[in-house]
């Protein structure tokens, strides 16, 4: 979005052609004229799902996820080799949907949410410790 404004701005304020802005941004004309005319800030919609081939897969893959969720940190697999995994069972897809899922997986079932945080707003003074120290 900062790239559509400095393009607005050297057009309509210092009155800079559509080729000089061009040049001096690093991009062609035709997007220059695209972002002189845009109204909206442009926003990438996926046509296709992320992954239709993990579909038939997911229950496993979250199987695997739930279980090794309770092994230690070390012994715990990752991304790639659940996709090694999944591949001997039949699956044919991208290595990236798999990433995906388990990164989507992981930050919703492991490790303590934002709003689960506690953070007291109320502290004994550094005296009190002292005090009750000695």
């Amino acid at each position: 979005m900062d790239m559509i404004y400095e393009i607005r701005r050297r057009h309509l304020v210092q009155k800079q052609t559509i080729t000089a802005i061009a040049r001096d941004m690093g991009v062609s004309r035709p997007t220059v004229r695209k972002h002189l005319k845009t109204v909206e800030e442009p926003q990438y919609v996926r046509e296709h799902p992320a992954s239709p081939r993990l579909d038939q897969f997911e229950e496993q893959l979250r199987q695997w996820l739930t279980d090794e969720a309770k092994l230690p940190r070390p012994r715990r697999r990752t991304a790639h080799r659940l996709l090694k995994g999944l591949q001997e069972i039949g699956y044919s897809g991208a290595y990236d949907s798999v990433q995906r899922f388990v990164k989507r997986w992981k930050s919703n079932h492991i490790g303590p949410k934002l709003t689960e945080a506690f953070v007291p707003m109320l502290f004994q003074p550094l005296i009190w410790k002292v005090l009750h120290a000695v």
